[in-house]
């Protein structure tokens, strides 16, 4: 939600109506290479209603939800079955985030001249694709094993410990909650 309120802020004027920097799409292509895509669906679904909600209206939500939908497909798609690294899926997360809203307009105002568009929409999700790639990059390989979630599963659940041993040791909870990484 603060990469979209951040966005609506920025003065930055482009060609085409509508278009963004896409800076919120960092955070789910982050998720998606930390966590699944069932979470990267989840906070894009609910990023896109609230924001939707709040700052735009139904129809800002119908296409906004089109392009997230196909974008999170194809980036899932690429990651699993092709040898595309994080930039690569990013491009192309922008790009048929792109598409996916020009073909929901397209049926909504049932006309296939808003495809005149796609040639600018095509340069703007390569650019915005490839920013938006290397930051999220940069940002996984700083953030690689700091996942204090993560380890202290590691360190306590995966063990077998005592009920005891598991709340007043140190070595458990405690330590890794309160200690740093």
């Amino acid at each position: 939600l603060f990469w979209d309120i951040v966005e609506m802020l920025l003065p930055v004027f482009f060609v085409v109506p509508g278009m963004k920097l896409g800076l919120a799409n960092l955070v789910t292509v982050f998720v998606l290479y930390r966590y699944r895509a069932k979470e990267a669906a989840v906070i894009s679904l609910i990023r896109i209603v609230v924001i939707g909600f709040l700052f735009a209206n139904l129809f800002s939500i119908l296409y906004s939800l089109a392009g997230a939908a196909l974008s999170l497909l194809c980036m899932t798609a690429a990651r699993r079955f092709s040898g595309l690294s994080i930039v690569g899926v990013s491009i192309l997360g922008g790009v048929t985030h792109n598409l996916g809203q020009l073909i929901v307009a397209a049926l909504v105002v049932e006309n296939g001249n808003v495809f005149y568009y796609f040639p600018a929409l095509l340069i703007s999700g390569l650019v915005t694709g490839a920013l938006i790639g290397i930051v999220t990059g940069e940002i996984l390989k700083r953030t690689t094993g700091r996942n204090q979630y993560d380890s202290i599963y590691k360190r306590c659940c995966g063990k077998k410990f005592g009920r005891t041993e598991l709340f007043w040791s140190p070595r458990t909870w405690g330590y890794n909650i309160f200690m740093p990484m």
